[in-house]
């Protein structure tokens, strides 16, 4: 039976993508696969088995981030190492330097890039203004370098028309962050009540994925916004809960992906209004929390990139926006809200867009086809 290793310094060992997705489905089809990965705490450390997977927990040292980039990263990757696997996969860019070290042991070796690093580096908040150009360059040229030498690399969708990889490893796939059907989809109640003036915006609140712009925008719809999601860094929180808006969120907290399902369920829209900032803007693909939305019937107020705007025009399943035109947004949720027939509609539109191309079933058969190239290599 063919090792796989699935390695991560910076992730949960409950990852949706990385354990929940991509080592569940491989569980699934027969091979022998271990996730190691930092300990959520000191009392997770250890090994368990969950959906045919196991799980070693590794401590790490996540009191900075510098700590578990230089210290947790080589600790993750001494563990994955005497898994002695076959194929390793890892899923932070502070791993490269031991996809390199994997390669130099005659291991199959993955880079699962989730994000455009090069980019997202540029509007990080942790690092200065002045060097993130610097940092962001040097780290696409060591990128590079490393995708040279690697067999495979995964990207979650094509940006401006291509694979970013293609041409830079030997191997790549395009492996979208798509729903599981069981997770949203067959969760949905065509007869539950849904809350009359509740929307909903779910997944990482950030300054970034247009969290402010959705508050001022309830307000202004007079209607409640129910947040649901970890809200980072912590002093946006408590920029967030001093605006007089916020009087129109109703905050969560993070939830499980049952209560998500559930909140989704008692929502009558649902938003993602990133900004045009990063990697946001050119990444062709529906962001998560809108796949979830439309497995649940809801219409979506969405950014108004490129992509999402052809998607709407194809699907007519919800409204794009201008991120950072607060009454546009106020609008187009008021309109759903006031015409409840069509916003029925789009719901059901979107319900089939979900049912019939954006599932993980349609993702999980491009994973597949890539360890089977790489293996037979």
């Amino acid at each position: 039976m063919t090792k796989v290793c699935h390695f991560s310094s910076a992730h949960a060992p409950n990852d949706t993508r990385i354990f929940h997705k991509q080592c569940a489905s491989l569980a699934r089809e027969g091979y022998d696969v271990t996730f190691v990965v930092k300990a959520k705490d000191s009392s997770s450390v250890g090994t368990t088995t969950e959906k045919g997977v196991q799980i070693i927990q590794v401590p790490v040292d996540s009191s900075s981030r510098l700590k578990r980039m230089l210290f947790g990263a080589k600790a993750v990757y001494q563990k994955a190492l005497e898994v002695d696997a076959d194929i390793y996969e890892f899923h932070d860019p502070e791993l490269l330097p031991y996809g390199i070290k994997l390669k130099r042991r005659g291991k199959k070796v993955i880079f699962d890039s989730h994000e455009l690093y090069a980019v997202q580096l540029r509007q990080k908040p942790y690092l200065p203004g002045w060097c993130t150009r610097i940092i962001a360059f040097g780290y696409a040229r060591y990128e590079r370098y490393v995708l040279r030498r690697l067999d495979g690399a995964i990207f979650p969708c094509t940006v401006n028309g291509e694979d970013p990889f293609a041409g830079r490893c030997p191997h790549t796939a395009l492996v979208d962050n798509s729903v599981k059907l069981e997770d949203f989809y067959e969760r949905y109640d065509p007869e539950a009540v849904r809350n009359q003036d509740q929307i909903c915006l779910t997944g990482s609140l950030t300054e970034a994925r247009g969290i402010t712009s959705a508050i001022r925008a309830a307000a202004s719809a007079k209607c409640t916004l129910a947040l649901a999601g970890p809200i980072s860094p912590a002093d946006y929180e408590a920029q967030l809960r001093k605006m007089p808006e916020f009087s129109s969120v109703d905050y969560r907290g993070v939830l499980a992906k049952d209560q998500v399902a559930a909140l989704l369920q008692t929502s009558r829209v649902g938003l993602s209004p990133l900004l045009n900032q990063g990697q946001y803007w050119k990444a062709e693909n529906l962001a998560t929390k809108i796949c979830e939305y439309l497995a649940m019937g809801l219409p979506v107020v969405m950014n108004g990139s490129a992509y999402n705007r052809a998607f709407v025009e194809r699907w007519h399943c919800g409204i794009c926006v201008d991120s950072e035109n607060v009454e546009e947004i106020a609008s187009a949720i008021r309109y759903l809200l006031d015409h409840p027939e069509e916003a029925r509609q789009m719901g059901e539109n979107g319900r089939q867009a979900v049912r019939e191309e954006f599932n993980w079933g349609v993702e999980e058969k491009k994973l597949l086809a890539l360890y089977e190239e790489i293996f037979k290599e």
